[in-house]
């Protein structure tokens, strides 16, 4: 299966002030464009050269699980945003947030502080399991909560690349603003 850059279901400056063209061009157009193009050349031959992403991120490790997370959380995270986002959760998935962290401002604390505290580079995910219970995950690196058995919801990158060109050194402005962007019936959806 050969992968392929996912379109983006906005335009290159439609994030800002949030998140800039320049950052999207350089964290979707060449970042994940070489997580796919690498992808690309490590399956074939392998066992994972007709497995999907998702399969191929619970199987894989070394440089292939590196490039297919890459791939798979940034797909999810380019996905989740929108223009015209930044409301809250709705339905079912409100109510499991606030039955987890007693209200959605609580869980947002949360999450923020679990992104602001991942010490080098990773993602911070809400995911859930097979029964629909929360959690919010660190991961290191490319991985994903897919490798614990779950799945993930809603995932903030926190790798530099995400946000220096607009925040510097500060992490925690930029998760504090993606929140101004965040497409909750996507993630609804996920739910």
């Amino acid at each position: 299966m050969k992968f392929e850059l996912i379109q983006l279901p906005y335009a290159p400056d439609a994030l800002e002030p949030v998140i800039s063209k320049q950052t999207i061009e350089l964290h979707h157009g060449k970042h994940l464009q070489t997580y796919v193009n690498n992808l690309n050349k490590l399956i074939p031959g392998t066992q994972f050269e007709n497995a999907s992403l998702e399969s191929i991120v619970a199987n894989s490790d070394g440089t292939i699980f590196n490039n297919a997370g890459q791939v798979l959380n940034h797909n999810l995270y380019f996905t989740q945003f929108s223009p015209d986002g930044g409301s809250k959760p709705s339905g079912k998935l409100a109510e499991a947030i606030n039955k987890t962290w007693g209200s959605f401002e609580n869980f947002q604390q949360q999450f923020n502080e679990k992104g602001t505290e991942l010490f080098g580079s990773g993602w911070v995910w809400l995911a859930k399991d097979k029964n629909g219970s929360l959690t919010i995950a660190k991961e290191a690196n490319g991985s994903n909560p897919i490798v614990h058995g779950l799945t993930p919801i809603l995932g903030f990158d926190v790798w530099e690349h995400a946000y220096y060109l607009n925040y510097q050194n500060c992490r925690a402005d930029h998760l504090n603003e993606l929140w101004k962007i965040i497409d909750w019936n996507v993630i609804d959806q996920r739910y």
